[in-house]
């Protein structure tokens, strides 16, 4: 079975894990432009992503926006239940998941899903149930490299680099 959908955490997946406040009470997060041509670039194979995060953020709803991410959770204390009613919207099984996620509050996702990824700064629990522990931090374009392996995975190469030539 194919990997059809990636999920994504976003606080030390997405985002490098440090929350900024301003002296106004406004959060900061930044990204990363390399996760986001990736991941537009899988939408564009027709595949899908979601987010599920724990926190609430106006940011992150923006940046998936901007990505044309449409599968997007945040508040959410049970990811794992949250994927699985996705995968039946889908008609999608958990064969058809990579999931990338950093600490404690993802491990019941990533353990449920066909391949589990995490950043090189995750905790050792989680990189100790990971099929792959990417080679940067979140933040620094760990979706890239999750993504990137997924298209060699996948033998999607010639139609990936098709979306750019």
């Amino acid at each position: 079975m194919s990997i059809e959908l990636i999920v994504l955490d976003v606080d030390g997946t997405l985002t490098d894990g440090k929350i900024t406040y301003t002296q106004n009470g406004d959060e900061i997060k930044s990204f990363c432009v390399k996760d986001g041509l990736a991941i537009a670039s899988w939408i564009k194979l027709g595949k899908e992503v979601a987010i599920i995060t724990g926190r609430s953020s106006s940011i992150v709803e923006r940046r998936a926006k901007e990505l044309g991410i449409k599968h997007f959770y945040q508040g959410i204390h049970n990811k794992q239940e949250i994927l699985e009613n996705l995968l039946k919207k889908l008609n999608l099984t958990m064969e058809n998941v990579a999931s990338a996620g950093d600490d404690l509050n993802d491990y019941k996702m990533l353990k449920a899903s066909k391949l589990a990824f995490a950043p090189s700064n995750a905790s050792l629990h989680i990189k100790a149930i990971s099929d792959d522990v990417l080679s940067v931090s979140g933040g620094n374009g760990a979706i890239r490299e999750m993504i990137e392996k997924l298209i060699v995975l996948e033998n999607l190469e010639d139609e990936y680099l098709a979306l750019w030539f």
